[in-house]
Parts: C-alpha cells; structure tokens; sequence
C-alpha cells in the first residue's frame, strides 16, 4: 500500500502543477485582458482546487503510514536535527498544508466575486501565492533540502 501511495502521489504532483500553471495563465488572461469569467474558467477554478484537495488527501494518508515519518516521531529529539527527517516529518506536510489552504481560499473567494475581473484577479493572486509554496516544499531532486525521484513507478 505504501509505495503504491507514494507512487500516487508523486504522480498527483504533476497533474496539481500543470493544473495550477493553466488556472493561472487562464486568470492573468482574463484579469490583463478584461475578459468574462466564463464557465470554462470556473470549471478550470474548481478542478484545480479539486486536484490539489485528492493529492492533499493522498499526502495525508502517505504521512499516517510512511516509515519516514514513523522514524521521526519514535526517534524525535535526534530526527529533528536530521535534514530529511525534519523535511519530510515538518516542513514538507506544513507548507503543502498552508498552499492548500491558500488555494481553497482563493477559490472560494474567487467565486464569490461580483463582476469577472475580480474573480480572475483573486484567482491569480491566491494560486500564485499556494503554486510559489508548492514550489518550495516539492522534494525536486535539484533540492538542497532533500529530493526524490521526480517519477516514481507503481
């Protein structure tokens, strides 16, 4: 069940990017342009909020089951002062969870909004803000932090 969790969710990761990065190109369109909020756009809103909701729910039950984070709870007072372990234990699971709750924030807001440029203005500020956590927290394997695979297989 693990690896095929942390296959999963390694693989969500780039369905949560691509869908950001068109929500996004889809809003700084719409804002600069002065264009209507269509129904696409607000689709487009929704399932990206969606997809980053499914890949949290797999980070959470990676996170309850994982050795890793096993090891760092049994192990705290040492593991805090690992790298890794304070990576993936901490920083990664706060971060992802903070950028999500941007995300739903800012879809929410976003439709809400009265009249279209405000939708795509909301849109564009909140999803840039949880895409540059997202960014931030990915274990890339360029990290000076900690990385993995950017692929892994199931």
């Amino acid at each position: 069940m693990y690896q095929f969790l942390l296959a999963s969710h390694s693989l969500v990761r780039w369905l949560v990017l691509i869908s950001l990065l068109f929500a996004l190109f889809r809003a700084y369109r719409g804002w600069f342009n002065k264009l209507v909020f269509s129904k696409f756009d607000n689709s487009v809103r929704h399932i990206t909020a969606t997809i980053a909701h499914i890949q949290l729910m797999l980070g959470l039950w990676l996170y309850f089951i994982s050795p890793v984070i096993s090891y760092f709870y049994s192990n705290f007072s040492s593991a805090v002062h690992q790298r890794e372990m304070r990576f993936f234990g901490m920083e990664h699971i706060t971060v992802m969870l903070v950028a999500i709750v941007v995300i739903t924030i800012g879809s929410a807001k976003a439709k809400r909004k009265p009249d279209d440029i405000a939708k795509y203005k909301t849109m564009a500020i909140w999803f840039s803000i949880g895409l540059f956590l997202i960014l931030t927290s990915i274990p890339w394997e360029f990290s000076p932090l900690t990385s993995r695979p950017s692929f892994r297989s199931f």
